[in-house]
């Protein structure tokens, strides 16, 4: 398992880094104003549903089933001729009313920054089928512990974007954007190329053509699990995402470059995020749904055991330095170009709220696994749903608050979420796999931590 983690966790790392620099340059670029908002609000869509795919309900669907398929080269087939034709059919949707979905994403832009958003949302929404066919060969290679095409993927939409950023830097704010726009296409056309590749090293590939030869034969191999488990998992497993694009569309009621600020904020907050709790949550999901499938439910126990050990030390750890240093890390970041240091002031409150629901965020995408590795998706999508409610009254309770009570928003529905997914694994298993020294020791030496930085920063201040 560690091995593979680690694979997992440094190719995501290396895609983080990267995402950094982008972001950096985007920062230096555009700043924190109309035009990085209005470029973000376009990325946000085809990235939430990026999320969804990646990080949520389509593998979480998809290996369950796979894992039991009798005909997998026909099921695998069937499923990726059918949602191409979906999100062909979504994408036609989002060009010809593109408008209106624009609104929908930032109902609080005036007529003009409307109608400035427009062309970006059209152009960066073909991103979402290249994404889609990455996540199906994605599933098939975890099946195989083969992770680090996957890890190592996403890196190729930050170097698009990088090099989008070069080529356009000394033109005008409103063409760095279109740059920026057609290097995300460009960089998920790119992944779609590795992962292939990734098929045919490890003579996969035959799986798709087999099947596809199959599917055109007339041919079908029963998918009605899937969907079923993927109705209910696209719910259960976007919880995170969608507050986010709730918290989007609030934002853009408020000051200009609030948008940037939950970006920004949330970008660093998904670096631990990603690199720790969503690279093991990956790491783990296969064996443990091939444990359940063979019936030895308590070595699937004793691996999740072993994971949460892991990853609630990571993650306290990343939140007490998030929270406590989050000034420091947003200057040091992005304070440069057209990011001032009073942008920097306001995005370190945003990052200190975000860095509450890392731990619960964490941890849920972690024992969410574990209940759709049971097919507890149902169970999953009603929790998630309840998130999505408090999460909307929390917005609008601590909307006077600005971005940073956004982030706070976000943070506490997380809460609210994580409690919820133990209430369905059980209280008593839950107890029993955190009741341990490993778990005390982890929070007291998170808390030394915590101290040792704010003092170490209240030195140093001192002494410039």
């Amino acid at each position: 398992m560690l091995k593979h983690f680690f694979t997992n966790s440094f190719g995501i790392l290396t895609s983080r880094v990267l995402g950094f620099i982008r972001d950096l340059m985007i920062a230096a670029s555009l700043g924190a104003g109309i035009w990085s908002d209005i470029f973000l609000v376009a990325f946000k869509l085809p990235n939430l549903f990026r999320r969804m795919f990646g990080e949520g309900a389509f593998v979480q669907a998809f290996l369950p089933n796979f894992v039991k398929a009798k005909q997998k080269s026909l099921f695998l087939s069937e499923i990726l001729f059918k949602f191409i034709a979906i999100m062909l059919s979504l994408s036609a949707f989002v060009m010809i009313f593109a408008p209106f979905v624009t609104k929908l994403i930032a109902y609080g832009f005036d007529d003009a920054t409307l109608a400035l958003a427009v062309p970006l949302v059209r152009i960066n929404f073909w991103y979402l089928i290249c994404i889609f066919v990455v996540t199906l060969f994605a599933s098939v290679l975890q099946n195989k512990n083969h992770f680090a095409t996957t890890a190592f993927g996403t890196a190729l939409l930050n170097v698009a974007m990088i090099l989008a950023l070069i080529l356009s830097k000394n033109l005008e704010q409103s063409k760095i954007v279109y740059w920026l726009s057609y290097g995300v296409v460009i960089g998920g056309i790119l992944q779609v190329i590795a992962h292939i590749l990734a098929m045919i090293k490890l003579n996969l590939w035959r799986l798709v053509t087999l099947g596809l030869a199959q599917f055109f034969k007339g041919k079908r191999a029963g998918i009605k699990g899937f969907w079923i488990n993927f109705s209910q998992g696209i719910i259960g497993s976007s919880a995170m995402q969608v507050s986010d694009f709730i918290s989007t569309i609030i934002a853009s009621f408020l000051v200009s470059g609030s948008i940037s600020y939950l970006y920004y904020a949330n970008r660093i907050f998904q670096l631990p995020l990603g690199i720790f709790a969503i690279a093991l949550a990956t790491t783990i999901f296969p064996k443990i749904t091939r444990q359940i499938k063979l019936g030895s439910e308590k070595e699937a126990l004793n691996l999740l055991k072993k994971a949460f050990d892991i990853l609630f030390f990571l993650l306290l750890f990343s939140a007490v330095g998030g929270a406590v240093l989050s000034k420091e890390i947003i200057w040091l970041l992005f304070e440069r170009g057209e990011f001032s240091a009073q942008n920097t002031s306001e995005a370190a409150i945003v990052l200190s709220m975000a860095m509450i629901g890392l731990v619960p965020f964490g941890l849920y995408s972690l024992f969410s696994k574990w209940l759709y590795a049971k097919f507890k998706q149902k169970q999953a999508a009603k929790i998630s749903v309840y998130s999505l409610f408090v999460n909307v009254g929390l917005c609008l309770a601590l909307f006077r608050f600005g971005a940073a009570g956004l982030a706070l928003a976000g943070s506490l529905s997380g809460l609210f979420l994580f409690l919820s997914a133990v209430k369905i694994f059980g209280f008593k298993d839950f107890l029993a796999i955190i009741w341990s020294k490993k778990t005390l020791l982890s929070i007291i030496l998170a808390i030394i931590f915590g101290i040792f930085l704010y003092y170490l920063k209240v030195f140093i201040y001192a002494n410039l």
